[in-house]
C-alpha cells in the first residue's frame, strides 16, 4: 500500500504526465494538420476532423514515452527545487525507493496502453487510412486491407492482392490480379510468384495468365517465366501503403507471419515490426530511466534547462538508435528480435550505470 510520501510523489507525476500528454498531442495535431492542409487542397473540414479523430489514439500512444520522461524530470526537479529530495535522502530513503512510485506508474501506464492499443489502434488505423486515401489524397486504389492473410487493393477495373510487399526493395511476392469488364464480369486472372515494382511497370516472374471468355466453357491458362504489365498511375505509389503491420493486432500479425513463412515468402520486415511493437512498449520506462540521473543531478550542479537539454539529446539518441536497429533488421543484417530489443537493452544498461554512478 502506498504511504503518504508515495501518494504525494504519485500525484506530482500523474499531474505532469497528463499535462504533458495534452500538450504534446495538441502540438503534434496542430503541426500535422497544418502540413496536411498545405499539402492537400480542397479537403472537406468533416473529412479532416474524422481523420484526426481516428488518428488521436495512435498519437496519444506515441506520445506516452516522451510524456513519461517529461513527468519524471519535472517530478524529481520539483522535489529537488523545494529541498524535499534532500529531506527524503536525509531520512534514509534511497533514490530507488523515492522513484519506485514513479516507475510503478510508468510500468502500469505502459502495460495498459500497450494492450489497449493492440486492440483499438488497428481498427482506428484502418478507418484513418480509408479517409486519407479516399477523401484527403483522393486515391482510393492506394487503400489496402489485410484479409485472409493477403493485402488487397483495387485500381479501377482491377482487383489484386499481394502476400508480402517490401517498399524498400520495391518487390512483392504472391500476387493475384483479377481484371473485369464494364459489367464486372471476370475476364482475366494473372498470378505471379515474384513482382518487381518499377513505377507503373510491373515485372512478373513465374506465373500464369488465365482468360475467361464466353466462347469457351473452360478458362484458358498459360504459364510464363517473365512478363511485364503496365498498371494505372494510381498503382505506382503502392509502396506508400506497404505498412500493413499497423492495421493488425499482434495475434493477427503473428498469424500473418506464420502463414506467409510456411508459404516460403519473405517475412523479415513483418517480424521486425512484430518485435518492435514489444520494444516500443518499454520505451517509456527506458526514457524515464535515462532522465532520472540528470534530474537528480540538478540538485548538485547545473539547471533544469541544461539537464532537460541533455535528456532531449539522449531521447534523440535513443530514437536514432532504435530506428537504425529496425532498418538493419529490415535489411537482414541483424535478427528481427535483436532489431526490436537491442536499443532498449543498451540504453537501459547505460541508464542504470549512470544511476549507479550517482550514488558515489
Amino acid at each position: 500500500m502506498l504511504n503518504r510520501i508515495d501518494r504525494y510523489i504519485s500525484s506530482l507525476f500523474l499531474g505532469y504526465f497528463f499535462g504533458a500528454i495534452v500538450v504534446f498531442a495538441i502540438i503534434f495535431l496542430a503541426v500535422d494538420a497544418l502540413g496536411t492542409i498545405s499539402t492537400y487542397q480542397n479537403v472537406a473540414a468533416g473529412a479532416l476532423f474524422r481523420f484526426y479523430v481516428y488518428s488521436l489514439p495512435e498519437i496519444v500512444y506515441r506520445m506516452i514515452p516522451v510524456s513519461c520522461l517529461a513527468a519524471t524530470l519535472f517530478t524529481i526537479s520539483t522535489l529537488s527545487k523545494s529541498n524535499e529530495l534532500v529531506a527524503l535522502f536525509s531520512v534514509g530513503m534511497s533514490l530507488a525507493r523515492i522513484t519506485t512510485p514513479i516507475l510503478l506508474w510508468i510500468v502500469t501506464v505502459s502495460t495498459i496502453s500497450f494492450y489497449v492499443s493492440d486492440q483499438l489502434i488497428p481498427g482506428f488505423t484502418k478507418n484513418k487510412n480509408f479517409i486519407f486515401y479516399n477523401e484527403i489524397k483522393k486515391k482510393p486504389a492506394l487503400f489496402s486491407m489485410v484479409k485472409n492473410e493477403r493485402i488487397w487493393y483495387r485500381s479501377k477495373d482491377i482487383i489484386f492482392n499481394l502476400k508480402t510487399l517490401n517498399e524498400k526493395t520495391q518487390k512483392a511476392q504472391g500476387m493475384t490480379l483479377y481484371s473485369f469488364n464494364e459489367k464486372w464480369d471476370l475476364v482475366q486472372m494473372i498470378t505471379a510468384k515474384d513482382v518487381d515494382l518499377v513505377g507503373s511497370n510491373w515485372n512478373l516472374k513465374d506465373g500464369s495468365v488465365t482468360l475467361f471468355t464466353q466462347e469457351s466453357s473452360f478458362p484458358l491458362t498459360s504459364q510464363f517465366k517473365e512478363k511485364s504489365i503496365v498498371m494505372g498511375e494510381d498503382a505506382k505509389d503502392l509502396s506508400s501503403t506497404a505498412n500493413t503491420s499497423g492495421v493488425q493486432s499482434l495475434s493477427e500479425l503473428q498469424s500473418f507471419i506464420r502463414k506467409n513463412k510456411e508459404a516460403g515468402l519473405d517475412t523479415i520486415r513483418y517480424e521486425v515490426d512484430y518485435h518492435s511493437k514489444y520494444g516500443f512498449a518499454l520505451a517509456a520506462l527506458v526514457m524515464s530511466l535515462l532522465g532520472i540521473p540528470f534530474a537528480v543531478g540538478k540538485a548538485r550542479s547545473g539547471g533544469i534547462m541544461v539537464n532537460l537539454g541533455i535528456c532531449l539529446g539522449l531521447v534523440f539518441l535513443y530514437w536514432t538508435f532504435f530506428s537504425s536497429c529496425l532498418t538493419l533488421g529490415n535489411y537482414g543484417y541483424i535478427p528481427p528480435i535483436m532489431a526490436g530489443w537491442v536499443a532498449n537493452v543498451t540504453m537501459s544498461t547505460f541508464a542504470l550505470f549512470m544511476i549507479w554512478r550517482l550514488k558515489k
